[in-house]
């Protein structure tokens, strides 16, 4: 497989039979993909799946772990694009994961309202309107800032884009909790599982994790929190069993 200036290859965490190609300049996954994929309820043998913001498509090919279904990934930067293409390739993968290079707003009118089962998304996670708040990064700042869309828009593309019934999971920063269960609601999307992640114990939650149901009843499950690390530093017993594969 060709790789591009400073990128390389590296397993899809423990499981060497997956690999992806990653850039420490452009991009690298991190663990908030990797919980979101563990997290949602995957269709396994019916139904679809779009992933947004997919990068260079890590969510995508974890879910292809989990699922026999069609898998589309969309990303708006060109240069993630390629890279996850490359990386679906190498996977042997493309006879169920497609990606669409484009900006995630414009899906709606391309596939049409009420088309999948399932939404997933690791959207931008900062609403900073300031270029001095950005990285010297572009790739960065586009995957990390609303650049590109707000959170608004993400929510209102996932419900136009999930079946009546469908669910959307969503990993986000807590401090972005009302706004996100507030928009959820706003466009039918019902709350229904809910957890917060935690570094360790003793220190505040730095991730969020949420699923609701396209036009759902109300009936919210808040999660017990996960753990990352134990006081030693070590993967607790819970992550490290999603680090390696154990649903």
């Amino acid at each position: 497989m060709e790789l591009k200036e400073d990128e390389r290859i590296d397993d899809l965490l423990a499981d060497q039979s997956m690999q992806i190609i990653q850039s420490p300049s452009v991009f690298a996954f991190s663990l908030d993909a990797v919980l979101l994929a563990h997290f949602a309820n995957v269709p396994i043998k019916r139904g679809k799946i779009i992933d947004l913001c997919s990068g260079n498509g890590v969510i995508p090919l974890l879910l292809s772990q989990q699922s026999q279904v069609p898998i589309t990934g969309v990303e708006i930067q060109d240069r993630l694009f390629d890279m996850a293409n490359r990386s679906i390739q190498m996977n042997q993968l493309t006879d169920q994961i497609k990606m669409i290079h484009g900006d995630l707003k414009d899906m709606p009118a391309l596939f049409g309202n009420d088309k999948f089962d399932l939404v997933t998304v690791n959207p931008p996670y900062f609403p900073t309107s300031s270029k001095k708040h950005h990285n010297h990064n572009d790739y960065l700042t586009i995957a990390r800032h609303e650049v590109f869309c707000t959170l608004e828009e993400v929510v209102e593309t996932c419900s136009k884009l999930a079946k009546s019934g469908g669910k959307v999971a969503m990993v986000h920063r807590p401090s972005r909790f009302i706004d996100i269960v507030t928009l959820f609601r706003t466009y039918k999307i019902e709350p229904k599982r809910i957890r917060f992640v935690y570094p360790k114990k003793d220190r505040e939650a730095n991730m969020l994790l949420i699923e609701g149901i396209r036009d759902g009843k109300s009936d919210v499950k808040m999660l017990p929190p996960l753990y990352a690390f134990t006081d030693e530093g070590e993967y607790t017993p819970e992550l490290e069993g999603i680090l390696y594969g154990r649903k």
